[in-house]
Order: C-alpha cells, then structure tokens, then sequence
C-alpha cells in the first residue's frame, strides 16, 4: 500500500453514505453510476477489503467501511482545508449566532454540520437563550443573526424558514394528563406557546395550574419526563419518552408555531449570508412534521435522525441497492 489514497473515490464513498444510494451519490458527485461503481471497486482493490455488502435490496456497510469513513471525512476535511488556507478569496471572521435551547438540540446539529464543511475559517459564537432575548440582542448589534420563534412582537423583519405543529405533551411513563386539574410545565408569562396552550385549555374547559415556568426548555421537559407536568413543545423539542396528546385524552389542538431569523441591520458580511443559506438548506432538509392526528390516540413520539436522507429511514449504515 504504498500509492496513496484517491481523494476522490473516498469522496465518492462519503457521498454514497450520506446519499444513502449508489445511484443518488452519483448525482451528487456528477458521475455516472457505473463510474461510481467502477470507483468503489477501485477502492475496495486499494484497500484489498470489501466496503459494502449486500443484504437484501440494500446494501449496508461492513465493519471496514465503517473504520474508513471517519478517515475520509477528516481527509477530505484537511484536503479542503488546505485549499482554503491559500484561497485568499476563502471566508473567513466570527459570526455570532442566537437560538433558543429547545431549537439547538433538534436544528444545531446539522446547521453547524453544513457551515463548517464548507466555511472550515470561520468562527461561529453561539448563544442559546430565549427569542425575545435573542431578538434585543439582534437589534442592539451584540448578535449578528438569530433563528428565534416569530411572536409578531420583534418590531423587525423576520425571514419564516420554518413551521412546526405546538404540541400538549406528557411523560409515557406516567399519568399525569389524567388529573382534573392539569398541572403545567411551560415557558415564562410573556411566552407565545403558554398564551396559546392556555386559551385553548381554556376554551376546552380544562382545568389546569402552571407548576413550572421556565425559559429553558430543558427544564420543562425534566419536568415533563419525570411525570410531573404537562408540557408545551413544538415538534422539533419532542424526544423518546415524551407523548402527545391528543383530543382523545382531552386535550384541544395547537396551532403551527413560525420559526425564522433576525439578521442584524449592521451586519451585511459575506460570510453572514452565507451562514443565513446554510441555515435554510438545513431545515429544509430535516424530516417532515408529525401531525398530532397521524395516528389514533396519544402518540408515542420517536425523535427522527439528526441527518435525514431524502426524508427516507433505513439503518444507520445502510444504503439503497445499485451498483
């Protein structure tokens, strides 16, 4: 093994994994399907071990293929690094990012995955604290963008790239949604979720009492999980272990919560923009929402993958048949 490595059939590998098809990676990296074949069997011959193997009409990685993707990746990673370092053209600086804590967890993820494959040179501080924080900080310079929740109380334009379904949520575990007086885990008295949650318990004729109110979204859904209350989430906070409720358990339908970004009017940078189109293609390509209806009764809630691949769920590993 003395010939090094070819870039650009581990390229095409990675994008095979993260296509989830021979066929789709193909596109990806403009090739025909043959030429991505005959690359991956190149490959495989260098090595001298097998990268996939068929298991039915997928095909899945095998245990050396696994062991190659983390070199890949950060291969292809230094390669491009390199090119950046003498690309005076290559963007570079800080970019300060708000968004609340509930939306970190589900959005972050695959945000900061797309902007830093194709930015490694900048520098990304981030803030997780609530929208109407967010947005004051936003407005006084301090952030340059935020993805905050649109209350219509900003006083800026905000650019909606998202809408997510508000839920009435509750442990699996426990049944606390069956007491007479509801008791609530939900966000601080000037929260849009609470206002809504509590109008239509109102108009339900639900009792209820708020337990817990908090502006982290972690501790409402502690509270939440150990049985204690009943939660106000949007889809993209929804995790294992968390129910929705529905009409059938008494509980009324919520409305879409909108979810966009603030930009800073002192803020025009290149890079700034760029980090506001990365934003966009990453939510874009995350599962699409539940709906509290999809299936009878209180829904048990599975968190989709961080990274989905054309909206389609198969095995960590797997790829769709064709070589």
């Amino acid at each position: 093994m003395s010939s090094p490595i070819d870039l650009d059939q581990l390229r095409t590998f990675v994008a095979i994994v993260d296509a989830g098809s021979f066929t789709r990676a193909a596109e990806d990296v403009f090739k025909t399907q043959s030429a991505v074949s005959m690359q991956m069997r190149r490959l495989e011959e260098r090595l001298d071990t097998r990268l996939f193997e068929r298991n039915g009409r997928a095909i899945e990685m095998t245990e050396s293929g696994h062991r190659l993707l983390s070199y890949a990746r950060r291969m292809l990673t230094l390669s491009q690094e390199t090119l950046l370092a003498f690309d005076e053209d290559a963007m570079q600086g800080t970019v300060r990012i708000g968004l609340p804590d509930d939306y970190a967890e589900r959005f972050l993820p695959e945000i900061l995955a797309r902007f830093a494959r194709s930015n490694p040179l900048v520098e990304l501080s981030i803030a997780c604290e609530p929208s109407s924080n967010l947005a004051e900080a936003v407005a006084k310079g301090r952030l340059d963008l935020a993805l905050v929740t649109d209350c219509g109380t900003t006083g800026a334009k905000i650019d909606l790239v998202r809408h997510e379904p508000l839920h009435f949520v509750a442990s699996t575990a426990h049944e606390v949604h069956l007491k007479d007086v509801v008791p609530l885990a939900i966000g601080r008295s000037d929260c849009i979720w609470r206002h809504d949650g509590i109008l239509a318990l109102e108009r339900a004729n639900r009792r209820y009492k708020v337990l817990f109110s908090s502006w982290s979204a972690q501790v409402l859904i502690s509270a939440v999980q150990s049985g204690l209350a009943v939660g106000i989430l949007p889809e993209c906070a929804l995790r294992p272990g968390l129910r929705v409720l529905s009409e059938r358990d008494g509980f009324p339908r919520l409305g879409e919560t909108k979810i966009g970004i603030l930009r800073s009017a002192n803020t025009s940078s290149a890079v700034v923009t760029a980090l506001v189109e990365h934003i966009r293609e990453s939510l874009a390509n995350l599962t699409p929402a539940m709906a509290a209806g999809d299936a009878p009764g209180a829904q048990i809630y599975n968190l989709p993958e961080t990274r989905v691949i054309r909206s389609q769920r198969r095995k960590p590993g797997s790829v769709s048949a064709g070589w």
